[in-house]
């Protein structure tokens, strides 16, 4: 029978790991040849000071050093007439928003901001200003977002690129034409001659007045007239008369 070399806990990770401790160092006042048990100064330090130091961050991170969240974007309404959707604007508006200081205090801050509505923009068209929400502590500041809402216009609807108005038309003009005049929407006076016989429900296609197309600078789409022809309510005999025998030929 060989005889037993038992080795310690120390014994063992020194000879694979060259020191005898993972949790203490050497003490300065032994020496290499004083005895064979050796002396060892307890490392304070625990699991966190050590990942801390390799890692740069422990599990007691403190919050100012964590990673900042962004909340949910702020969405307000931007009501736009037809008009201004048609040949673009500019607005001007001003907002309030809180606002953190280096000091954790957090104080209402007002601006004034230009938004500038292009040509062509539909409804639920979006323009971010990032940063420009409120601002909590530890948060990062929210986006401020305007949404595009149309106005009701009193003659004119839209239908995506296009312009739709309904008009009156009388019977005479119907049957014998006639030039319709219309003001369009940046304020020009649109001459739309009528020259065969216009019945009820008849739909005219004019190209090119409808929306500007934002995609696609230069463009537009149509303007969709929507005729309503207006019969008399009553005629009298003699106009009857008339009326039969011009029909007739």
């Amino acid at each position: 029978m060989g005889s037993s070399n038992p080795q310690n806990a120390d014994d063992i990770f020194a000879k694979y790991f060259g020191a005898s401790s993972p949790f203490g160092t050497k003490s300065p006042n032994s020496s290499p040849s004083s005895s064979t048990t050796t002396s060892y100064r307890f490392d304070p330090r625990n699991a966190d000071d050590v990942f801390q130091e390799f890692f740069s961050y422990g599990s007691g991170t403190s919050t100012s050093s964590m990673p900042k969240k962004k909340p949910p974007p702020l969405e307000c309404i931007l009501p736009c007439s037809l008009e201004e959707l048609y040949s673009g604007s500019s607005r001007k508006m001003k907002i309030s928003r809180d606002v953190v200081k280096a000091n954790g205090r957090s104080v209402q801050e007002t601006e004034i901001i230009s938004i500038d509505v292009k040509a062509g923009w539909k409804k639920g068209t979006k323009i971010t200003f990032p940063d420009k929400g409120n601002e909590q502590i530890n948060q990062l500041p929210a986006d401020l977002v305007f949404v595009i809402e149309e106005k009701p216009h009193v003659m004119y609807t839209r239908d995506g690129n296009d312009l739709i108005i309904n008009h009156k038309l009388s019977l005479a003009d119907a049957l014998a034409g006639t030039t319709v005049n219309l003001k369009t929407l940046d304020g020009r006076n649109l001459l739309v001659p009528l020259t065969g016989i216009v019945i009820p429900g008849y739909e005219l296609v004019v190209a090119g007045e409808g929306m500007p197309i934002s995609k696609n600078t230069g463009t537009k789409g149509n303007l969709k007239i929507k005729f309503d022809v207006k019969f008399p309510t009553r005629l009298t005999p003699e106009q009857k008369r008339a009326l039969r025998r011009d029909l007739e030929g």
